[in-house]
This record gives C-alpha cells, structure tokens and sequence, in this order.
C-alpha cells in the first residue's frame, strides 16, 4: 500500500524561519490545467523517477528563493505547474478516500480531487516560503515490488535537524508520477486517510469538502 507523499506529506517541522509541512501533498488547480500543461507533462516523459523528484525539489528549492518577493499568491502559481507535473493528484485523492471512492459521481470525485489538489499547492505555497540555505540531498533509490520506485533523499537545514524525505512514485502512461512524500517516516497519506474517511462516514461528502476548504482559506489568510 502506498502510504502517499504524495499525498501529500510534508511533515511541519519548525525552524526558525521555516515551517515545513506534512501536506501534501499532495496540495488549486482546476482540473483544465492537466491539458494546459500537456506540454510540460512531455518535458518529463523521458525523465526517470530520481529525475522527476530532483527536479521538483529544484524547482521548490528556487520558489524558496523568490518566496518573500512572490507573496503567497506568486507561490501558489509558481507550485502549481510544478506540482501538477510531478504529483499524480488524482490517484493520490482517490487513495486518501479508499473505498468510498467507488461510491462518488464523476462530479464528486472532479470536485474532490479539484479541491485536494488546491489544499496540495497551498500547502506547499504557504509552508515553503523563504529560503535560509536549505538544500536536498540524494541518498538512494529502491524499486518496489509492484514496478514503483522510491526515492531516498535528505532535507539539509542549516540551522535545525536534517529531515529525510522519502518519494514514491508509480507511472501514469509513460511518466513516472510522485503518489506519495514520506517526511521523517511519517505519511501524510496514511494520516489523511484515517482522517478523511472517518468525516465521510461520520458527516458526508460535502463536510469533507468543507474541511478541506477551510484549510486553504487558512493558508491563504495566514
């Protein structure tokens, strides 16, 4: 079982100046954008799994740069290609609801992973959002028994605790997709999990989507 970063973790580890989050992941982007960003899609066909991470932690390691001048909204825009991209979103929304999945129209299940998707990027654009000499590190990579990879790589903090960031990607058509972020051995994946299925048993679908709304509207304000 994939236990996500992907889904969205990104542990919130406070140092200082930098909050890093379990997200996730995985983490708006209306569901349009996957044929806007085609093309960007093509760019990583050929790429290899340890390829596609890197370069999304270059990617995210260069909005750091630019992160007070961006403003949170700059953040956002500059995430969320890149996210698009990397993440496979959809699988990981599916995931985090399990079985109930099965259970969605076509409209929920659109308008969970259109809303997930959003909690994914303004996780990463308000957690990640100046930089102090951070950087990643490569350590390893293993393939998995089911044909995924994972990726074993560091976050270097100057000033505080390093923190190991664990990818797991499987591919989507011909590219290889991050379904899953592993921060400091914690899922995000398997957190949202138990919590998103115990407010859909307990409350319904659109409490869910209540919830997950109100997270953005939090990052967006703070």
């Amino acid at each position: 079982m994939y236990v996500e970063i992907g889904e969205g973790v990104l542990n919130l580890f406070k140092t200082g100046k930098l909050i890093i989050v379990f997200f996730i992941l995985f983490f708006g982007f209306n569901i349009s954008l996957f044929a806007e960003t085609s093309s960007e899609l093509n760019v990583q066909k050929n790429l290899s799994a340890k390829e596609v991470v890197l370069t999304f932690q270059n990617e995210l390691l260069d909005i750091m740069k630019q992160g007070k001048k961006l403003g949170f909204k700059g953040r956002y825009e500059k995430f969320e290609p890149a996210i698009v991209k990397s993440h496979d979103l959809e699988k990981v929304a599916r995931i985090v609801v399990g079985k109930e999945w099965k259970g969605f129209s076509e409209e929920q299940k659109q308008k969970l992973t259109e809303v997930f998707s959003r909690l994914s990027i303004a996780s990463y654009a308000h957690n990640f959002k100046e930089f102090s000499g951070e950087s990643f590190e490569f350590l390893s990579e293993d393939k998995t028994a089911r044909g995924g990879f994972i990726i074993y790589t560091v976050f270097i903090l100057p000033d505080d605790k390093d923190v190991k960031f664990d990818y797991m990607l499987k591919k989507k058509s011909d590219n290889w997709m991050i379904i899953n972020v592993i921060a400091a051995g914690v899922s995000d994946l398997a957190l949202k999990r138990s919590e998103y299925t115990s407010i859909l048993k307990r409350e319904g679908f659109e409490a869910l989507i209540a919830k997950i709304t109100e997270k953005i509207d939090n990052y967006t304000n703070q």
